[in-house]
């Protein structure tokens, strides 16, 4: 059995650093054994790297890059919210997906499935969860998708 920093490790993939909040929000809120994780934006190094809508300047191919980015921020968001130990986590519960699509664009589930294969990619398949694929007519920073997730804890030994 794998843990999910050996998988991101075999995935090549290194966790960013938590996104400090823009607003008058928190990254993540822990409440006994459940984290719920605000909406993350495809960043890198600070910056948006995939902007525009799903079915104009997006394609499905950079939509589901772009989910896979957030999911990343959002395991960099978790991360943090377990003190650092990803072998916390007991579940993603819940994945929710906003696209920014252009009027005619109907595979908002399809760029999410980005997102959803990382989870499952890391977390094995403590990774499946429900979700939601929505299409919105546009996101913050131009961001063509944002993604927050609910996730449970291992509960802790006391003493620990």
């Amino acid at each position: 059995m794998t843990t999910p920093a050996e998988r991101l490790t075999s995935l090549g993939l290194i966790l960013p650093t938590p996104a400090a909040p823009v607003g008058s929000y928190a990254p993540y809120v822990v409440l006994g054994n459940q984290v719920v994780i605000s909406g993350q934006l495809p960043l890198e190094n600070g910056s948006v790297v995939v902007t525009g809508r799903l079915g104009a300047e997006v394609d499905v191919a950079t939509g589901q890059k772009a989910a896979r980015l957030c999911a990343l921020n959002l395991l960099g968001q978790l991360r943090a919210a377990c003190g650092g130990d990803l072998e916390r986590v007991e579940r993603c519960v819940r994945l929710g997906g906003f696209v920014a699509s252009a009027p005619n664009f109907f595979d908002q589930a399809k760029v999410m499935n980005g997102a959803s294969d990382l989870m499952l990619a890391v977390l094995g398949e403590e990774g499946r969860h429900a979700r939601a694929a929505v299409g919105v007519p546009c996101l913050p920073l131009n961001a063509a998708v944002e993604v927050e997730g609910v996730f449970t804890l291992k509960t802790v030994p006391s003493g620990r």
